[in-house]
Formats: C-alpha cells, structure tokens, sequence
C-alpha cells in the first residue's frame, strides 16, 4: 500500500519571502542564520538529502549529488502562524489571516464575557512571552486562583494556571470554554491550555499544554479518511486540525518522542498518510531565540534521519518540510515569514530532481493526493511528475 510520512520540522525555514518587509521579517533566515552563527553545526545526512542545495546563498554544506528531490515553498495564506502554515501545507489557503491581540489585548468586554462563563476572574491580558509572565503574575495567581489570560504575536488566546491551583481537567474546561466564545472578529487560530507548576521566582511550565485550533475547512487529511486509508497525526496535529480528518493519533512531549513515535509508525502503521510535527525547533528554540539549543535539535533529528530511511517501504513516499520560520538570530520573539524547505524520499522518487520554487505549501496536499489516488480539490499544483 502506498504511503505518505509527512514530517514537519515547526519553525525550520529557508529565507525570507518576497513580503517579509509586510510582517517586519526582512532578512529572516532561520537555517541559514543557524548555520552561519553555529560554525559546528553537523548536519549530515539532511544535506546528503540536499537540505544545502535548496539554498545555494546560504552557509549549509552541499553535495554534488542529492539523494533527495528538493526544493522550497512559499506561503499564499496571509500570516506565519503555525495553524495556516499546516492547513496550507493540508490544501486550504485563507486570504484573510487569524486576529491577533497583540497591541491591546482581548476587548474588555470579551474578558468580563469569559470571566462570567468560567466564574472567575482573570489576570494578565497582555501579549507576553509564557515563560515570562507566569513569573510575573505566578504568586497572584496561586494567591487567587485567577486563570492567566495572554497572547503573543501569533493568533492565540492563551491561559496559563498552577497545576496545584487548577487540576488539570479544569484548565482543559476553561480554555475549552474560551475555544466556544471566540468566534466572529474575535476567532483566533488557537486556544493554549499552559499548565505550570513551582513555586515563587521559579515557576515552570509543564508537558500538559493543550491546544484547541478552530475548526479547519476540507484538507487533504479529509480526503484521505473519506477514501477510508486512514491519517495518523504524531504530536500536535491532532490538536491544529482540531481532530478533524484523524483516524488515530499519538500526542508527544518533545521531539525525540515525536521522531521514535514516527518510527514505530514506519514499521507498523496502516494508515496512509503519517502526519508528524516535531515541535521543539519552534517551542523550545526559536521563540527563545536560542540558537545553540536549535542547532542541537537539527543534529538531534539529523542522527535519526538514516533509521528512518531504512524503514521506508517499497511505496512509501517520506516528505521533510516545515509551516513557518522562527529566526533564532531575529529580534523579538516572533515566528519569521519564511520559504519552507522540501525534501522527498521514496523509492520511486527521482534522487536530485528539482521542484524549484513553489507558488504555494497546498502544492504539498495536492502532490500528496495524487500519489495515493485521491481526489481532492485544492488550489494547489501536483508537482508528483517532476519527482517520479
């Protein structure tokens, strides 16, 4: 049976879109600046693959014969935020892009709005970082019980709470209560659960986060269940599709969770299409503009990469790319809008063909539809010729 693992490494991007200036990203690099600000960086078998040669310009090794087809995409859909990064790599592109509530907040009246539903008030409504602002407002919090209410660049609605304070099952409630109420003007991409735990001057965020995506529109994971061949999503695609087009799922607490999951999955999974997201370029290195931590995460997959390709079978198709940027060398703390690279494996894939520059991430879904004889309707172009 035909196969189609697709990975994507959050955040892992390729240079700078023609727009970046529109999203004050001028210059973004994220893989290029990794490699040109850690001089160590050992990435060896992502660029025997050609990770290097997508981007001749930049600081990545390169090797005169690619054991991959390669090439990258740029992104339709208005916005660099993880849900329209995945649901355009899926097949749907969205002119307008998610509100974001970055300069004032969430509207007053929205707050007293939630507060009544959830019976409790609430601290905070600032766009900050996660780590900072549960060391900021942490003692109010276990002091009152008041849920934490912030956002950030990206199109979130986030609510941080004590373990200790809150159980956990009731965090789940209130930001499932607060996914339910914003709609309209007011429907942001993602409600985040953000359990922490600790105590005064060192609160720390838990593995417990929860994410609640709004409803996506008809993606290829949709067309794929339909067709009954099954979708098993690894990590947080589960929670980005909001469950829908999912057959059977697997959640992860960090990337090497993630790539072992995949693996087993290799090995035994009957569905169709493989759908992984290995979080912790994004989570844990990007936003905190860490670049040696990044760099240690590529080496950590990069190790992995060669199990992985043993186990694709006869008619698997392993597809590597990414949803956004996130330069760890950028100012601020933001996503970056960036190309996303794309490398394709398989045994009936052509090693070194060259896809070039995509017009758009849905070119993925509908490169993937037509490789497991699916129908799906996207505005996306098959590239499936160019690398058979």
């Amino acid at each position: 049976m035909k196969r189609v693992i697709l990975i994507v490494l959050d955040s892992v991007g390729i240079g700078e879109l023609p727009d970046a200036h529109l999203y004050g990203d001028t210059g973004a690099d994220t893989l290029g600046h990794i490699a040109l600000n850690y001089p160590g960086l050992h990435l060896p078998h992502l660029t025997a693959l050609g990770l290097g040669n997508i981007v001749p310009e930049n600081a990545l090794e390169k090797t005169a014969s690619p054991r991959a087809a390669i090439g990258k995409a740029a992104e339709r859909s208005a916005g660099k935020d993880t849900t329209t990064g995945h649901w355009e790599i899926s097949g749907v592109i969205l002119d307008k892009p998610f509100p974001t509530f970055t300069e004032t907040g969430f509207p007053p009246a929205f707050i007293a709005a939630f507060e009544a539903a959830i019976g409790t008030k609430t601290i905070g409504n600032v766009s900050a970082s996660g780590t900072a602002i549960i060391n900021e407002l942490g003692d109010e919090h276990v002091r009152t019980g008041y849920p934490i209410v912030y956002t950030s660049a990206d199109s979130v609605f986030q609510v941080a709470m004590h373990e200790e304070v809150i159980p956990l099952e009731r965090q789940y409630e209130i930001c499932k209560t607060a996914r339910e109420m914003l709609s309209g003007d007011l429907e942001v991409g993602r409600v985040i659960a953000r359990p922490f735990l600790g105590t005064s001057g060192e609160y720390y965020r838990t593995k417990n986060r929860k994410d609640y995506a709004t409803l996506p529109p008809e993606t290829i994971l949709d067309a794929v269940k339909a067709s009954g061949k099954g979708v098993y999503s690894i990590g947080k695609i589960i929670d980005i599709f909001a469950e829908k087009g999912i057959t059977r799922y697997k959640k992860t607490k960090n990337n090497k969770e993630g790539i072992l999951d995949t693996l087993e999955a290799l090995k035994n999974a009957p569905e169709a299409l493989i759908f992984t997201n290995l979080v912790d370029f994004d989570m844990e290195y990007g936003h905190r503009r860490d670049v040696p931590g990044y760099a240690k995460a590529l080496e950590e997959f990069d190790s992995y990469l060669p199990e992985i390709l043993e186990n694709l079978g006869e008619e698997d198709l392993l597809i590597i790319t990414a949803d956004h940027g996130n330069d760890p060398t950028a100012p601020g703390t933001d996503h970056t809008r960036e190309y996303i690279p794309m490398l394709h494996v398989g045994k009936s894939i052509r090693e070194g063909a060259d896809i070039g520059v995509r017009e758009s991430f849905a070119d993925i879904a509908a490169t993937v539809a037509e490789y497991l004889d699916i129908h799906y309707e996207t505005p996306g172009e098959s590239y499936l010729k160019v690398i058979q």
